[in-house]
Parts: C-alpha cells; sequence; structure tokens
C-alpha cells in the first residue's frame, strides 16, 4: 500500500453538497491492468480557486493530466492517493482491491469529508455519507481531479516497474493487456509486478512450466 496527501483548511463548498459541508471526489486507476498496483485518489477542491479543463483522466493527453495534476495538488483544499498492492489484488480480487484503495485515500484526506462523491456504481464503505455516481468522472469536477491524479501516480508507479523490469515495456502500455503486453507476457512469462488471479497471467504461467 502507498498513501500520499495533502491537507489545506477548510473552506465552504457549494454545488450537489449541503452548504457548508466538504464533498471529496473519489476515483480510482487501474482495475484493468494485468500489472501493477490499483490506484484511488480523493480531492477537495476550492470552489475560491476553481480549475478549468477538469475532466476524465482518460479524456486528456499525458501532459495535460500532469500539468492539471500539479494545479490540483497546488490549489485542492485537501488530496490524497493511495493503492491496493497486487498481493491485496490476488487476494481480495480486484473489485475489493479497488474499494479499498479508495477508503483508504479518504481516510488519508486531512480534513474529513461530510460526502463522497465516487465515480461508478460502487463505493466503499466510508465514515461519511457516500453517493456513486456513473460516468462522473466526465461530470463532477471533484471526481474529475480524483481522476487524475489517480492515473498520474499510477502511471508514474508503472515507469518505476519498468526500470526494474525493462523486458516487459511496461512504459508503453502500462501493465493493460495490449498484444505488446500479451506477447511479452507469453514469452517471458510472468514478474512480480504481474496479477497471478488475472485469466492472461494464469494462461502464461502455464505456458511457462510446459517443456
Amino acid at each position: 500500500m502507498s498513501t500520499r496527501r495533502h491537507p489545506v483548511d477548510q473552506p465552504t463548498l457549494s454545488g450537489l453538497e449541503p452548504v457548508g459541508s466538504r464533498v471529496a471526489g473519489v476515483d480510482e486507476a487501474g482495475r484493468g491492468p494485468l500489472a501493477g498496483a490499483v490506484f484511488a485518489a480523493a480531492v477537495i477542491l476550492n470552489p475560491q480557486r476553481p480549475l478549468n479543463g477538469l475532466r476524465d483522466s482518460k479524456a486528456l493527453t499525458a501532459a495535460q493530466r500532469e500539468r492539471l495534476a500539479g494545479l490540483i495538488r497546488e490549489q485542492a483544499v485537501a488530496w490524497a492517493v493511495a493503492s491496493a498492492s497486487v498481493g491485496e489484488i490476488d487476494q481480495f480480487n480486484i473489485l475489493q482491491a479497488t474499494l479499498l484503495a479508495m477508503r483508504r485515500a479518504v481516510d488519508a484526506l486531512g480534513v474529513a469529508p461530510d460526502l463522497a462523491l465516487v465515480d461508478g456504481n460502487r463505493a466503499p464503505v466510508l465514515r461519511c455519507a457516500v453517493q456513486t455516481i456513473v460516468r462522473g468522472d466526465a461530470t463532477e469536477p471533484a471526481i474529475s481531479a480524483a481522476s487524475i491524479l489517480a492515473k498520474t501516480e499510477r502511471d508514474a508507479d508503472m515507469l518505476r516497474i519498468h526500470a526494474t523490469f525493462p523486458q516487459y515495456r511496461f512504459d508503453q502500455h502500462k501493465g493493460y493487456p495490449s498484444p505488446l503486453h500479451l506477447q511479452l507476457l507469453a514469452r517471458y512469462g510472468p514478474c512480480p509486478a504481474h496479477r497471478r488471479s488475472f485469466a492472461p497471467v494464469r494462461r502464461a504461467i502455464g505456458q511457462a512450466i510446459q517443456p
């Protein structure tokens, strides 16, 4: 597990939430890949410092994500990023590991939220009220901000893994099951960063032990 956070003192928020409450957007990155941890972020935006250009991280270029991630870290009321490890993914399954990472991110916020807006239709059990929003990363700025932080942190982690296992080219596909990744996985078998509970990795293990 890894966790990063940054708190700033509390403004009054507005929008979906009751006046005076603090709302955290929550999103994840990395449910689909065959390798690496799953990351989640929680962000409480500052209404006095609105950020232009927030949207689903997948709709942004890498350069746009990095620029916005820096602004989010500088201007948000509070933010935190957490993860669930490959071992936890294999132990609990990817859904439960994702919810675990989300809970860790919200718990790590230096300012406790009154409400968490969570992307999708499944939410972790939190110590605050929770509202799920399907496609919330495209409609709610706080969720968009969380999506951006989770994605940039996970991509950075995959680059660190690439430095240790360059033969898998994690710098190119970030662990997703691209044709290149599947080809290299079949050639070399899985490394410690691969999720052994995922079917393509299990198949690669079987191929690797055949004569």
